[in-house]
């Protein structure tokens, strides 16, 4: 099913690529630029994340190759898994390319579930970010809505009953679990808080039930005009929707 409607609705730019083709990750932004719906749905994502920081403070974003956050953040180091445009620095979440201390906080925007091991960017962000500092990020949630939704129409896993937080390397997008996130932070909260004591959980909210899914995403063609994303934003808040039935979270950690 997934591929039926991938190929029916895809869009133009990157139709033809491989999802882990680095021109796939570059051509991205040109489509989040050129869809109005989907770029203000961005510059919401980004300004909630750049509201975490205080100015001036040495923020790293993971995978940045196909957004727009730096202009929410100056002096944002970009980084992805691979060289791309407009990205300062090759590193692996994993592995922070970085010395310690040496930031006041990582951000990214659905980047974690891509990370085979949840457990080694954990203990790699607590290496690299000060005592008081932040990690924030945006991230597939777990809801009986979004479930349906992203194990029948989305090509990436969303795997609710592993055990680790942990699943087989492949490529810097292929290689995915979609609730990983919600295992992590919600299914093993108590586990998170044993396993990285570094970190505490400062806020999670839960947004976005069918925003996402009007603008088309980063893969589809836009279903809604721009001047839409107001009235859209404003019904799935007012309906409640937005915490019962959301795709996405935004997820705020705290350096102890």
């Amino acid at each position: 099913m997934a591929g039926l409607v991938h190929g029916l609705l895809a869009h133009p730019l990157t139709r033809h690529l491989g999802i882990d083709d680095p021109r796939t990750t570059e051509l991205r932004l040109r489509v989040i630029r050129s869809k109005a719906f989907l770029r203000r749905l961005y510059g919401e994502w980004y300004g909630s994340i750049a509201a975490t920081f205080a100015p001036g403070a040495r923020v790293l974003e993971l995978g940045s190759g196909a957004g727009f956050l730096k202009e929410y953040i100056p002096g944002l180091i970009t980084s992805e898994v691979f060289p791309a445009a407009g990205v300062s620095l090759v590193t692996d979440a994993q592995a922070i390319a970085l010395a310690d201390a040496a930031l006041d906080g990582i951000v990214m925007t659905d980047v974690l579930h891509h990370v085979p091991d949840c457990l080694a960017f954990f203990r790699e962000a607590a290496r690299v970010v000060k005592p008081g500092g932040s990690v924030a990020m945006i991230e597939p949630w777990n809801t009986s809505w979004s479930r349906l939704v992203y194990q029948r129409l989305h090509h990436e896993p969303f795997d609710l009953d592993v055990r680790e937080w942990t699943f087989p390397a492949g490529g810097p997008l292929s290689g995915a679990n979609g609730a990983m996130p919600w295992v992590v932070f919600e299914r093993d909260r108590r586990l998170f808080a044993e396993r990285c004591p570094e970190w505490r959980i400062v806020g999670i909210r839960p947004m976005m039930p069918i925003a996402y899914l009007l603008s088309g995403g980063v893969s589809f063609r836009s279903f809604v005009p721009g001047w839409a994303y107001a009235p859209v934003r404003c019904l799935e808040r007012w309906s409640g929707l937005e915490t019962t039935q959301a795709m996405f979270a935004a997820i705020i950690l705290t350096r102890v």
